[in-house]
């Protein structure tokens, strides 16, 4: 009798409805003999709406309080869950995340999970009953109740399951599992019928939304299986059906020989390029430029400094979006006239697309044919960032569609994989 972790999404949970089909469907599978936890998130829009209360009384919300609001999304999810399931004759029981306990650090919003005690969900389980845990939250070694940060009961559902040492975890959403790229920009995009922890957290680095980055890190790092599939269908489809439906992420020793070189096309319309001009081409200026953003918490993705010309250089460096106008003030204050730059100059009309594959490894011609392709389209490259595994490139925002649709076809991935029938 295999330990079984179903993670249901805000989607899955956003009405009474909704959360009947996912009591109803864990039941199927507690009937088909698998002992069972399940960990929900909030119902969809419901954090939204607790932040945009707090901010009501407080611009910015105190951090403590605005994870002691926010964590009580996912407290009426598991009670109502819990309540579901009993209506249909299942024994059940809710938990919220300090009753585990789910230890964390003190990083409110955006805690990390130190520790889970698994001695009171085991003896439930021992009894019979269907575990329901609040996803998103936990606490820390004073007492006070954290939350993981947007997305975070993904990384919650993984972390008990690796923590109770699960058979498999799977990530129910509004989707079927993890497309080669975007259906909404390319339509011929296929649903993979697996893909590797590497490839998914390249591609969930790249903006893929699927899957929340921290919960790839924690299953590959703790080696849980994972699969991504829609809670949107019939709740009694069979188990043994289900089983094998959506997108397994699993481990590149289980993947078929002869892999495909590219499994999807990423991309991220979120960031935005901060250039500086006229830099001292000298040591130690790209550690006072970075070091200022990273002081402020600002995370930089692609930099790339151009060739010096009569000592001085152009340095460019990549930003989410809602960072942009902090880096350049940043700059402007700590930076500019420090080293003697002519100008800092903010672009927000770019974007990110990157091709992911665990083959590039062992075949060439990979970043030939993605520049090839671009330029048949007319496409210029701003900036180039590579990893054993992936390709990314910025380009003009206006030609992102464009982009994405071309590299996936010029790659393959609007053709059946093989062997599939």
């Amino acid at each position: 009798m295999a330990l079984i972790v179903h993670k249901y999404g805000g989607t899955s949970m956003g009405s009474v409805e909704r959360i009947r089909n996912v009591a109803r469907r864990v039941a199927t599978w507690r009937a088909a003999g698998h002992r069972m936890v399940v960990v929900p998130s909030a119902m969809a829009g419901e954090t939204n709406r607790l932040i945009a209360l707090a901010r009501e009384i407080q611009p910015q919300p105190d951090p403590r309080e605005l994870d002691m609001i926010c964590a009580t999304g996912e407290q009426v999810s598991v009670g109502l869950l819990a309540m579901a399931l009993k209506s249909i004759g299942v024994d059940a029981v809710s938990y919220s995340g300090w009753q585990v306990p789910v230890r964390t650090d003190s990083a409110y919003t955006k805690a990390r999970i130190v520790t889970i005690d698994d001695a009171r969900v085991r003896a439930d389980l021992d009894a019979g009953r269907v575990v329901v845990i609040a996803g998103f939250q936990g606490v820390d070694e004073l007492g006070n109740i954290t939350t993981l940060g947007r997305g975070g009961s993904d990384t919650s559902a993984v972390a008990i399951a690796a923590a109770l040492d699960a058979e498999e975890c799977l990530i129910y959403t509004d989707v079927d599992g993890v497309y080669t790229t975007d259906p909404r920009i390319v339509p011929e995009a296929r649903r993979l019928d697996r893909v590797t922890f590497e490839e998914m957290l390249e591609m969930a680095s790249l903006g893929s939304k699927v899957l929340q980055i921290r919960a790839v890190e924690f299953a590959g790092k703790y080696r849980v299986k994972t699969r991504v599939l829609s809670s949107l269908t019939p709740p009694d489809i069979p188990v043994e059906i289900e089983a094998k439906s959506g997108t397994l992420i699993t481990f590149e020793e289980d993947t078929e020989m002869e892999k495909a070189v590219i499994s999807g096309i990423a991309f991220n319309r979120d960031e935005s390029k901060i250039t500086i001009t006229r830099v001292p081409d000298r040591p130690g200026i790209a550690s006072q430029i970075l070091g200022a953003i990273a002081d402020a918490n600002i995370d930089v993705d692609m930099i790339i400094q151009n060739q010096s010309i009569e000592g001085t250089t152009d340095f460019s460096f990549t930003v989410q979006t809602n960072d942009l106008q902090r880096a350049i003030e940043v700059l402007n204050a700590r930076v500019r006239e420090s080293i003697g730059a002519r100008e800092i100059i903010g672009d927000p009309k770019i974007a990110k697309v990157s091709v992911v594959g665990i083959g590039m490894r062992s075949h060439v011609g990979v970043a030939s044919l993605m520049f090839r392709t671009l330029a048949e389209e007319g496409i210029n490259i701003q900036m180039i960032s590579t990893s054993e595994i992936k390709i990314s490139v910025v380009i003009e925002d206006k030609y992102l569609e464009l982009a994405v649709r071309a590299l996936h076809k010029a790659f393959g991935l609007d053709r059946p994989a093989a062997g599939a029938g």
